[in-house]
């Protein structure tokens, strides 16, 4: 009974979040590859599952909302 406890333990403790991959970039870093696509003012920065979203104001007046994938840093949006 004890060995099917742990081996239960240990398969919630594997499924758990606590072990999912680490970010590969920071908001920072999302916030970087944004404005190298496109310039302006950052408005805000949310994390959305396994992306960040980037919302940047451009100098026309335009909202722009940009994707940023967590472990990749591709833009895999941007509105």
């Amino acid at each position: 009974m004890q060995k099917l406890i742990s081996s239960l333990f240990l398969l919630l403790l594997l499924n758990s979040d606590a072990y999912a991959a680490p970010d590969a970039i920071s908001k920072q870093q999302a916030v970087s590859i944004a404005q190298q696509a496109y310039s302006g003012r950052v408005l805000g920065v949310k994390q959305k599952g396994n992306h960040y979203q980037v919302k940047t104001l451009l100098a026309n007046g335009e909202v722009k909302i940009m994707l940023i994938n967590k472990q990749t840093g591709a833009m895999t949006s941007g509105r």
